[in-house]
């Protein structure tokens, strides 16, 4: 799981998967703008067959997070 959702931020935001871990905040560290982690949560929801509410993005800020995330929703 670990592997797949930094994959698709590394995608998303055209960067090494090696900039990334799981304590990496995406905003602050990566330099996402909100758009990208809309298009990044977008992605997500489609591998993983998941929906994202507007109110829990606020909360996804380290990929840890986006992570439990995923896993505790699919």
């Amino acid at each position: 799981m670990y592997d797949k959702v930094v994959e698709i931020i590394a995608r998303q935001l055209q960067i090494d998967t090696d900039m990334i871990d799981e304590h990496t905040k995406i905003m602050e560290d990566l330099g996402a703008d909100s758009l990208d982690v809309v298009e990044m949560l977008m992605a997500m929801e489609e591998s993983f067959g998941i929906t994202v509410p507007d109110e829990d993005i606020e909360e996804l800020i380290t990929v840890s997070d986006v992570v439990e995330y995923v896993e505790s929703n699919m």
